[in-house]
């Protein structure tokens, strides 16, 4: 059993553009896949004319294990897809944000619920506790 859930479509692995946002939005709705970052400058392999450059993974287990045994390499980053999602301009303040984007996470962030119907809903409601974080958290 994996640490981390299973990527959408184990045959899109790696199809995705290299470029993508980085962290937010609260909420998920898949994993794409995961990925390890390589930096010539930390000690990776210069394969790329001195660019960093990454390797992807269907599963978190396998990004890890080569992260570990690869010099320059970082620790494994999930790129998820948000269908919706929590922007947060400003403390306290939340903007339910309705269009896909491509993120990359640190893999811990997955601990967050996965987008439900009402997930988003509660938390932007008159009727959400204070802390309306307690919702991602599943604490409310």
């Amino acid at each position: 059993m994996s640490l981390y859930p299973k990527v959408k479509d184990p045959k899109l692995v790696g199809s995705y553009p290299a470029v993508a946002k980085a962290g937010g939005g609260y909420v998920w709705d898949a994993v794409l896949e995961y990925r390890v970052w390589c930096y010539p400058h930390d000690g990776a392999e210069d394969s790329e004319n001195g660019n960093d450059y990454n390797y992807v993974f269907e599963t978190y287990e396998e990004a890890l294990a080569f992260s570990n045994e690869t010099k320059g390499a970082q620790e494994p980053l999930a790129l998820v897809l948000q269908e919706e999602y929590i922007e947060g301009p400003e403390p306290e303040q939340y903007k339910y944000v309705i269009e896909q984007r491509i993120t990359e996470w640190p893999p811990e962030f997955l601990s967050r619920p996965q987008r439900t119907e009402k997930i988003i809903p509660e938390f932007m409601s008159p009727n959400a506790p204070s802390n309306k974080l307690d919702i991602i958290r599943g604490l409310a």
